[in-house]
């Protein structure tokens, strides 16, 4: 069984953002959309997220460094040697047994279990009790998410290595690199199915982009909506609204929409925060004659020392 510190190439004493950063790193060297012509990317990858799935949760990567689980999550010891002698006691002292060690491969051990071995075994009552049967490995999938759907949260719709399709709601605070599992849709097991890894990637948008749980977009406005002010017409996550723009408006002024940006960990939506960009016909007769014999004589670049 692969150490998950090793697979991800961190010391036991990695922090959780170094287990994070680490992962990160080798989820877009290995991803399987990077590597069509490498079959083993795909496993590859499957085993990374596994181990950052064990490492990153607390109690799990507690539980494995105290030697109580694998690198599956399994019971590391099938056998329950810790009391009474028999054969549990006797088969830990046994070269080889790989029980001390915390390197055992356990793909062995269970497929004797299972193939005969283990009953034989059981039969002559040595080796107390099994450990259950293990589950079927984790399938990592990656779905793109437009956009306006990862702001608005609404569904998407995967279709599993099997051929059916599952509808997700996604997670609040939901981003490029969010993990989403689903229980028992993974590859089939002794045990049960494995799960389904779900990484999801949020696709860039023609003229929106993110900041934090805002969203940020550049109107373009013309020289007369600028001058007189009024109401024009603006795109949003949900769709276009009217905004109001005052009379003498300038190139850089930001206006704000209230929750119209991305929904928050705590489920609060952030705001859409409009700068306006004023945007002047070039060689237009009628604005040439406007400003033919009419000059602004404010310092507007005073504050820049020139």
């Amino acid at each position: 069984m692969a150490d998950p510190y090793s697979l991800l190439g961190v010391t036991r004493s990695a922090t959780d953002a170094e287990i994070k950063s680490a992962y990160r790193k080798l989820a877009k060297q290995l991803h399987p959309d990077k590597n069509k012509d490498n079959p083993q990317a795909a496993d590859k990858f499957s085993a990374v997220t596994n181990a950052y799935d064990l490492l990153s949760d607390k109690d799990k990567r507690a539980r494995f460094d105290r030697g109580e689980i694998d690198g599956d999550g399994n019971p590391a010891a099938p056998f329950g040697y810790g009391g009474g002698g028999g054969a549990g006691g006797g088969f830990r002292g046994q070269p080889g047994a790989g029980f001390e060690s915390g390197g055992a491969d356990f793909g062995d051990i269970f497929e004797g279990l299972f193939g005969g071995a283990g009953r034989r075994a059981g039969a002559g009552g040595g080796f107390g009790r099994q450990a259950p049967p293990p589950k079927g490995a984790n399938v990592a999938y990656r779905l793109a998410v437009q956009f306006t759907d990862a702001a608005t949260l609404a569904p998407q719709r995967i279709t599993l290595q099997d051929g059916k399709t599952i509808d997700l709601k996604l997670p609040a605070g939901v981003e490029s690199g969010t993990q989403m599992r689903l229980s028992g849709k993974g590859q089939a097991g002794p045990g049960g199915a494995g799960d389904a890894i779900v990484t999801i990637e949020v696709k860039p948008h023609p003229f929106f982009t993110r900041d934090g749980d805002n969203v940020l977009l550049d109107l373009p406005i013309t020289l007369d909506e600028a001058v007189k002010g009024g109401k024009v017409k603006v795109p949003t996550v949900d769709g276009p609204v009217m905004l109001g723009v005052t009379a003498g408006a300038s190139s850089g002024k930001t206006l704000r929409l209230r929750g119209k940006g991305f929904t928050g960990k705590d489920g609060n939506r952030g705001d859409q925060l409009v700068t306006l960009q004023i945007d002047v016909p070039a060689d237009d007769p009628a604005i040439q004659a406007l400003v033919e014999n009419w000059r602004d004589e404010r310092p507007v670049r005073a504050h820049l020392g020139v």
